[in-house]
């Protein structure tokens, strides 16, 4: 690529390994050229504080994240999100239903990083019509009446999407990360952080007890320049429990561990189960097992379950990149097909709604 002129003094250079390609638009510019309106942002806003009132056991129903591990072809996210709003509102009752819009993907060595870095998925990496795509994207989910939730994982790209967002995740990799703590701190939207890749919890709880906290850190202003951020903490954390290399954490008894760990670190109990990733061996027909087995815990009592989190595409597995790509099929983890994701959540919902009828008769 040819390399943007620093027109830096000639004492001054670059890192040896290190040139500028393009130069990025603001995250205020392309706020105000893809603006949220005014009813979006209320909308967004009573998104948000739905989710807290799950979280505080204020609204009994159900905190549902579910959607494609990544978003990687605008058309068949939009038909998801279509279907999704519509199970959305028939299941408002029992579940609020939370699209997932993750943009961004991380990677144990390389490989494709998402949406955000290469909407063209050809290694152009194209991050300036990446970031474009998916405000755009975001948006008309929004229209939809979605609430919206994703994974931050550059801080840097936060800002482009933090106004869109109704519930945000860090990852088991960058939980630990002190700049990730310093910048859900300063999120006014709840944030689940995931256990460690080994399946402990602990971690997660310090993470979470740091973004409780205020914090001045290093960070960029709307306008795209260096500057002191200081955050006031955010009371809205919680756990998200995503298994580890020993294997499933969403059991009883793994349950019962992770309420001890929360209750030693003062942190109220509030625990939403990824159904993906170790919890279901990577094997995404085994999501349903997963969900079924934390729903039967929340129905004989155990509040601190607040929700389940689900990969679902419009059809079942995955696809490597390269060649021609099926409609509709995950090119990141596989994912539950629509089909199956929405018995799933009807079920769910039949369940739910008897397990009231019975505590109120």
């Amino acid at each position: 690529m040819n390399t943007v002129n620093t027109a830096l003094p000639h004492n001054l250079t670059l890192a040896a390994n290190t040139s500028v390609s393009r130069r990025l638009p603001s995250a205020l510019a392309l706020k105000l050229q893809l603006p949220l309106s005014a009813a979006l942002s209320a909308q967004v806003h009573r998104h948000r504080q739905a989710i807290r009132d799950i979280l505080d056991a204020k609204d009994p129903r159900l905190l549902v994240i579910v959607g494609p591990c990544s978003l990687h072809d605008p058309q068949s996210a939009m038909e998801y999100a279509a279907r999704l709003a519509r199970l959305a509102n028939e299941v408002s009752g029992e579940m609020l239903l939370v699209m997932r819009a993750y943009v961004e993907k991380p990677r144990t060595t390389v490989g494709w990083k998402g949406l955000a870095y290469d909407p063209r998925l050809d290694g152009s990496d194209d991050m300036v019509g990446g970031l474009t795509l998916c405000r755009e994207l975001m948006l008309a989910m929004l229209a939809l009446g979605l609430p919206i939730a994703s994974e931050l994982l550059q801080p840097m790209a936060a800002g482009y999407f933090d106004d869109l967002l109704g519930w945000v995740a860090i990852g088991a990799r960058t939980t630990e990360s002190q700049i990730h703590r310093e910048m859900a701190s300063g999120l006014g939207l709840p944030v689940g952080f995931k256990n460690g890749t080994d399946g402990s919890v602990g971690i997660a709880c310090d993470a979470m007890r740091s973004a409780a906290h205020g914090h001045r850190h290093f960070g960029v202003d709307p306008q795209g320049h260096p500057a002191i951020i200081e955050t006031a903490g955010n009371p809205d954390t919680h756990l998200v429990l995503r298994g580890g290399h020993g294997g499933p954490n969403y059991d009883r008894a793994s349950i019962a561990q992770v309420h001890q760990a929360l209750g030693r670190a003062a942190i109220a109990a509030r625990i939403l189960v990824d159904c993906s990733h170790a919890n279901s061996g990577k094997d995404p027909a085994r999501q349903p097992q997963v969900f079924n087995a934390v729903l039967e815990q929340r129905l004989e009592g155990d509040r601190s379950l607040v929700g389940m989190m689900l990969e679902g595409h419009l059809f079942d597995g995955c696809q490597a990149l390269g060649g021609e790509l099926r409609y509709g099929v995950s090119v990141t983890d596989g994912c539950l097909g629509w089909d199956s994701t929405e018995r799933l959540l009807r079920d769910a919902a039949r369940r739910l709604r008897m397990g009231a009828q019975s505590l109120a008769g």
